[in-house]
């Protein structure tokens, strides 16, 4: 892959994640909080960003978003492609990573 291209798409990936981000904080900030799995503080950062901001960040050459768990089971649960998916797995699995937030807090 061109380094480049690469650089270019993770710009892209960055501002559509900031946009993301402040838009579901703004739209319902308890609800943000769990499924972008960040703090309090974070958020209001991320909330008061001006466009300008939100461009000068997403520019970094480093990815603003990254996976919320480094849990086997949790990608095992997540992955799990049975032909009837079992309900309960999906539950589970959004169980242990409001646990890991509950942790990380």
């Amino acid at each position: 892959m061109n380094p480049e291209k690469l650089l270019e798409d993770i710009r892209e990936t960055n501002l559509a994640y900031l946009m993301l981000a402040q838009h579901l904080i703004h739209k319902d900030k308890p609800e943000a909080l769990y499924r972008l799995g960040v703090s309090e503080e974070v958020a209001q950062i991320l909330a008061a960003l001006t466009p300008a901001q939100l461009l000068k960040l997403a520019a970094s050459n480093l990815l603003m978003c990254s996976f919320r768990f480094n849990d086997e089971t949790v990608w095992n649960l997540l992955t799990s492609h049975t032909k009837e998916r079992n309900v309960g797995s999906g539950i589970h699995a959004s169980i242990l990573m409001a646990g890991q937030l509950a942790e990380a807090a």
